[in-house]
């Protein structure tokens, strides 16, 4: 449903460019005003900000531009060497699709990224958000990108009464109606600022709005019940063992997930199956290797986009020179933070030895809208 307006109460597009002239967010992936956009940079970007923090990509954002200044180089990379260097970010299919993404563009547009949305959509791992918001920001198509921030400046302008997800066809069709022809790139950019620091979920500074006028929300006093959403059911707890096995020379025991899947293709201490009946009690059963296991007291919780996880921790010692099991390696304790061990198994390691030698800084923030610079 939407409500009905004059067209002299419909948002102008240049009242947004106007105030992103000068308030535009400085960010480290974005073009200085009058600089041509990097296609490269730009798509990196919005991979890693899907469902994380611009605080906390900053600093991922620019130790991974160090490692692989372009997309050559990180096609070429290692697929461990780029799941490392991803680590901590999370949701780690993406990490996946950027060195497919990269993989492909080098092989099949020799290394330039296509510049149109539809032949972005081709790409691996690039959806209709990404594949709309490179065409825009870096080739200046006229394209509209639609992520949380977009969905929540819109919805409030328009007050879209249907709830997202179902909203998300209409959304985007009001979005495509306001994309200027000229400066699209800067229009997206500037919906999406508006959307991080102005219109925000909650306590919008409506006064200092562009759109202030034309919000039929604000006018109603509504803004803050938009978007609406539907309610969304909570995954099943699931439930399983991570077994830490320290050797006598200081070495611990790991395994490299399979490609695919949940944390496909990162590092873990050995886990059992993960299943919402998992009896601990019947944990030693599944451990990979015969030692003297101690059950630690309390679980280790980590909570998946679809799913709660509790895992019981074991720990053993072994003797020195202890074989690892098929498809595990030993690795020195103190090189741990050189894995790419995703939070989870980091939390595991953790409660087991009391801490993760040499590693620095905090999980990044997690966002609850997919996609966009928030």
């Amino acid at each position: 449903m939407l409500t009905p307006a004059s067209s002299a109460t419909k948002p102008d597009p240049q009242d947004l460019l106007v105030w992103y002239d000068r308030h535009r967010r400085d960010l480290p992936w974005r073009a200085k005003p009058g600089v041509t956009a990097n296609p490269y940079r730009v798509w990196l970007s919005e991979i890693m900000l899907q469902q994380t923090t611009v605080a906390a990509v900053k600093p991922y954002y620019l130790k991974f531009l160090e490692r692989f200044p372009t997309v050559e180089t990180l096609a070429e990379a290692p697929s461990d060497a780029v799941m490392h260097a991803w680590a901590g970010l999370g949701y780690y299919s993406r990490a996946r699709n950027l060195h497919a993404c990269a993989k492909a563009v080098v092989d099949k547009h020799g290394g330039q990224f296509p510049s149109t949305e539809a032949e972005l959509l081709k790409l691996p791992g690039i959806g209709a958000y990404t594949a709309a918001a490179v065409a825009a920001i870096a080739f200046n198509e006229k394209a509209a990108a639609v992520d949380g921030n977009v969905e929540r400046v819109m919805s409030r302008l328009f007050m879209v009464e249907e709830p997202l997800p179902k909203a998300k066809p209409l959304i985007r069709s009001l979005t495509e109606e306001l994309v200027p022809e000229d400066r699209p790139g800067d229009f997206a950019q500037a919906v999406m600022d508006l959307g991080a620091t102005i219109c925000t979920p909650k306590r919008p500074a409506c006064a200092l709005c562009p759109w202030m006028v034309p919000c039929r929300a604000r006018a109603e006093g509504l803004q803050e019940t938009f978007p609406k959403k539907q309610k969304k059911e909570a995954g099943q707890v699931r439930k399983g063992a991570a077994f830490v096995v320290l050797r006598a020379d200081d070495t611990i025991l790991l395994r490299t997930r399979p490609p695919t899947g949940l944390l496909g293709g990162m590092v873990e201490p050995p886990t059992s199956d993960w299943v919402p009946d998992y009896e601990p009690s019947r944990a030693v059963l599944d451990a990979p290797i015969e030692a003297r296991w101690q059950r630690l007291p309390g679980t280790v919780r980590h909570v998946f986009t679809h799913f709660p996880l509790e895992l019981t921790v074991l720990f053993a010692k072994v003797a020195r020179g202890t074989p690892a099991p098929e498809d595990m390696r030993w690795t020195p304790r103190l090189q741990l933070h050189e894995e790419a061990l995703p939070g989870a198994m980091k939390k595991v390691l953790v409660h087991a030895l009391g801490e993760l030698p040499g590693a620095k800084g905090k999980e990044p923030g997690k966002k609850q809208a997919k996609g966009g610079s928030s």
